[in-house]
């Protein structure tokens, strides 16, 4: 592993020595390469899916796990997009002359060296390496064991990319030992591994939270609420909340617990009900619920639960200030919501969250790089220095100071 990490570290300063085009031209070229190879990652995905079902994963994560023509192809887009963002790297960031005549830039660089563990979904694989390519970042990828093959086969096909361009393959490489005992080593190569980004299940951050030295960004789990207030448009409000919880429930910016305005439950809990069956939904609630509608128990282990699959929680509560409460008990600071006509109401909820992204009439599921604007992302940091909400190219830049002096001395 120390040896692996020290090619790695060695690599990273080859990256410094091309131009933006340069690395926008093998960007191009690495989407180009995932379309043409498209059948080879088919089939290497169709060995993970065969093992997922063998070993019985949930449908949530088997729709995480999979990977068609269509889904290879958003791959390359996502590549191609990273190309397309303004190069991060080399830019001031402020200047200004001192006192003493000195002129001082603040310039973004690289991180360096960092390594991305990660879980499920191979996607994954080839944003992040794409993403800390453009900006000049070395990627050390762990992927979880039920995506091996699909992430092996892509990032063969991005280094074969480097390697036709006389570059390192160990600028995108997967860790050889990516057993726990590995991912120990790994979190604690401080001298080689200037980030870890830890993405997956609360274990997982957990874990890497308590025993890496070096620095950590979280992107811990997706524990999102939404609340509908006694003033909100009802009609939306459940548009809202399908999509929230039904789109795409194995996602980590899916709705794990709806809460409910007590002024207006009894109106419209029959109609979230009905709406929530038609898609399918296991529901459960609390006392105040259940004596309205039929759904099952909810405990205060549900609500710290994220299922990744169509489970919801329903809670009523009484008004913003119920909902702040619950939200501020059982949140991750990752995503919330408040379906509300009240401007009052909705500014006393986004003061008082502390999420990454709190949102008044729309779905938790934006928090995404993409629909952020920011192209493709490494995660959804929870954490509230460095980086927070969705991570894209500019969190994995940090910046140095350029002094330029005539002869000064202090």
């Amino acid at each position: 592993m120390e040896q692996f990490l020290e090619e790695a570290k060695s690599a990273s300063r080859v990256l410094n020595t091309l131009s933006g085009s340069e690395k926008n031209r093998i960007l191009k070229e690495m989407a180009k390469a995932l379309r043409k190879n498209s059948s080879d990652l088919e089939s290497a995905n169709a060995k993970d899916m065969a093992d997922a079902k063998k070993n019985k994963l949930t449908a949530a994560l088997m729709d995480r796990l999979f990977l068609d023509e269509s889904r290879i192809d958003a791959m390359a887009v996502a590549i191609e997009e990273i190309a397309a963002l303004k190069e991060p790297v080399g830019r001031i960031l402020d200047g200004w002359v001192t006192e003493d005549g000195l002129k001082i830039e603040k310039v973004s660089i690289p991180i360096g060296v960092i390594g991305i563990i990660y879980e499920s979904r191979p996607n994954v694989t080839s944003d992040t390496a794409a993403l800390c390519f453009k900006s000049a970042n070395v990627c050390v990828l762990k992927g979880g064991k039920e995506a091996e093959n699909s992430n092996r086969a892509i990032a063969k096909v991005l280094q074969d990319v480097l390697e036709a361009n006389n570059l390192p393959r160990a600028l995108i490489s997967l860790i050889p030992d990516s057993s726990r005992a590995g991912v120990d080593i790994l979190i604690k190569m401080d001298k080689y591994v200037d980030l870890i980004i830890p993405r997956g299940g609360a274990g997982l951050i957990k874990h890497v939270s308590e025993n890496a030295t070096v620095s950590v960004v979280k992107h811990d789990k997706g524990q999102c609420h939404t609340y509908i207030d006694k003033d909100a448009n009802i009609q939306n409000a459940i548009k809202i909340a399908i999509n929230a919880k039904v789109q795409r429930p194995g996602v980590c910016n899916s709705m794990e617990t709806l809460l409910v305005d007590s002024a207006i439950a009894k109106e419209t809990l029959p109609k979230l009900k009905a709406a929530f069956d038609a898609e399918h939904t296991e529901l459960k609630g609390c006392i105040n619920t259940q004596a309205v509608i039929d759904v099952a128990d909810v405990s205060d282990a549900d609500f710290d639960t994220e299922y990744l699959a169509n489970i919801l929680n329903l809670k009523v509560v009484k008004g913003v200030e119920g909902a702040i409460e619950h939200v501020v008990r059982f949140g991750s600071g990752h995503s919330e919501a408040i379906i509300t006509e009240n401007i009052s109401t909705a500014e006393a909820f986004l003061n008082a969250i502390d999420a990454a992204a709190v949102y008044v009439n729309a779905s938790t599921r934006f928090t995404d790089g993409g629909a952020f604007g920011f192209g493709a992302e490494v995660g959804i940091s929870t954490n509230k220095l460095h980086a927070r909400g969705p991570m894209g190219i500019e969190g994995l830049t940090t910046y140095k100071f350029k002094i330029y002096g005539s002869g000064q001395t202090r």
